[in-house]
């Protein structure tokens, strides 16, 4: 596990030293989220290089996280977005567009912070909505992002 000083504070990850299994912003997991192990290679200086700039950086890193097979998909589905996208249109790219309370959840339950980006996902009127970090944290990001598209 190792925790690293961000620009939107600090962020936490663990991993089972092939793939992350946890992130955070802040430096202690959850209880019950993941047990601390070894980050993978090459991921610490992959969300080094997101927040000098390369948003790209961070398809690198392999992830591991369990869940429903909607909720993985919707995980999934979360590290393809280039923009920010609303809970609807969240669903309807799953397959699901009445499913909007259950690709709500797959943001609310992702617990690989930034990484799978669910901060990149807003109220149907733009709005930022929720952020279990948050929404300082989440309107950093998408600035940071913004800037940089």
């Amino acid at each position: 596990m190792i925790t690293i000083e961000t620009p939107a504070g600090p962020f936490t990850m663990t991993g089972d030293g092939v793939a992350v299994t946890a992130a955070v912003f802040g430096d202690t997991l959850p209880e019950g989220w993941a047990e601390p192990g070894e980050v993978p290679s090459g991921a610490v200086e992959a969300v080094e290089a997101y927040f000098g700039g390369d948003l790209a950086a961070l398809a690198g890193i392999e992830v591991n996280q369990h869940g429903t097979a909607y909720l993985e998909q919707c995980w999934d589905l979360l590290r393809t977005l280039d923009e920010p996208v609303s809970y609807t249109r969240l669903a309807e790219l799953t397959g699901r567009p009445a499913a909007v309370r259950a690709a709500a959840q797959g943001c609310a339950r992702n617990q690989v912070a930034l990484i799978v980006p669910c901060h990149r996902v807003l109220r149907a009127d733009g709005t930022l909505g929720g952020y279990r970090w948050g929404l300082d944290v989440k309107r950093w990001l998408l600035k940071h992002e913004s800037a940089r598209r």
